[in-house]
């Protein structure tokens, strides 16, 4: 018999087995999850029942997503947990279907992710769409000296300047988040043992960039950890690593997080710098007019792209669509000739600009012409995706 399951928002009375099936399944200490919940709120907070037990959660975070210039709101899909003697019977894509059911309730465009399994989350039509990744670099081959612009001291809890600076980078990253405020709050958080130190470039009254870092001194090394970035013009990108480099007495090697093909790393001397982790994050589109039109566009590209979608889960995003291209934005209309047919699945990957349309046929991801594939190429030509961000 198929198991029935429930989905519905949290309530208050479900949080002490849900805080308990967090703890088990992300290996929390005994009452992290109490701390963790509070932070993300009990209206962002979902829960799936089977027989009228908790039999696992996740969290939605409402936040936004760059994209072509263009901020589009998306849903954060994070701390996906199933108890254990629920797992194996469906609990898990049923809770998954139901979040994407209630965020295309909600008009929602698109959804992201970072899997534990990829196998689960493709079930439900996510893809591989940009990258997380840590580079490191020894403090004492930065070798650059230019600090064109003063670096000062900044109380972290000036969030308005950060938030005004994370977004003008924003804007110009694809991928970047429009952080919801519990992210702020988790990457300004520390443990006891940590001090954070927290740095504006530039002018306070006209700021160029900020960073903040964390130092750790283990029994091989000391490390200095930059939590979060950001640079918005040379003159910035050669003060951020003057100010790194200045460490160098006291700081063994530097960890950032970035893009795979980070442009901080031009200015450096030599290829001293490598990337140390790498990891994907996950895409679902969700509304696929809405997730087409909202977003940015090359603006010197004017084309339109006859797309044919199957979406097996949220059919209204399954058929024939046309996408008109014009002044940096989209128009999506219903119809067309279908000259480019993908499943939502593989939609992801295009729309971010992870990969190619050619390199997406090569995998059999996208079936089209050879027209409709330069269309493609032009529509969603970006820089590579990243995400400065785990959630």
């Amino acid at each position: 018999m198929t198991p029935q399951f429930q989905y519905t928002k949290a309530r208050s009375e479900d949080m002490h087995q849900l805080g308990h099936i967090m703890e088990q399944c992300f290996i929390m200490s005994t009452g992290d999850s109490g701390v963790y919940t509070n932070l993300v709120g009990l209206d962002n907070l979902r829960v799936i029942y089977r027989d009228q037990q908790v039999a696992g959660g996740l969290v939605i975070y409402p936040m936004g997503q760059w994209w072509g210039g263009q901020c589009v709101p998306m849903g954060g899909v994070a701390a996906v947990g199933i108890a254990p003697e629920y797992r194996g019977d469906g609990a898990a894509i049923a809770l998954i279907k139901n979040a994407l059911w209630e965020m295309h309730s909600q008009e929602i465009p698109i959804s992201v992710l970072y899997p534990a399994t990829q196998r689960l989350y493709r079930k439900a039509g996510y893809e591989q769409a940009g990258s997380y990744c840590f580079w490191e670099i020894p403090s004492q081959s930065i070798q650059i000296r230019e600090q064109p612009l003063p670096v000062q001291p900044l109380d972290s809890k000036n969030y308005d300047i950060l938030q005004s600076l994370h977004q003008q980078q924003g804007k110009l990253t694809p991928g970047y988040l429009d952080r919801h405020p519990a992210l702020w709050q988790l990457l300004l958080h520390t443990e006891v043992s940590e001090t954070l130190y927290s740095y504006v470039i530039g002018d306070k009254n006209q700021p160029q960039g900020y960073v903040i870092f964390t130092q750790e001194r283990t029994k091989d090394s000391s490390i200095l950890r930059v939590r979060d970035w950001v640079v918005l013009s040379h003159q910035a990108a050669l003060s951020f690593w003057c100010f790194i480099a200045n460490h160098r007495s006291q700081i063994d090697n530097i960890r950032w997080k970035s893009s795979i093909t980070d442009p901080l790393t031009l200015l450096l001397p030599e290829q001293t710098a490598k990337i140390c982790h790498s990891d994907r994050w996950m895409l679902r589109i969700v509304d696929i007019c809405q997730a087409l039109a909202v977003r940015g566009y090359p603006a010197g590209v004017e084309a339109e792209l006859h797309l044919e979608v199957q979406d097996n889960l949220l059919t209204a995003n399954q058929g024939k669509f046309i996408l008109s291209v014009a002044n940096g934005r989209g128009e999506v209309t219903k119809g067309g000739k279908g000259d480019f047919k993908l499943d939502i699945q593989s939609l992801a990957p295009l729309y971010s600009g992870l990969f190619t349309p050619y390199q997406l046929q090569l995998a059999g991801k996208l079936d089209a012409t050879p027209t409709a594939i330069s269309t493609a190429t032009q529509i969603f030509a970006s820089p590579s995706p990243w995400m400065m961000d785990f959630f």
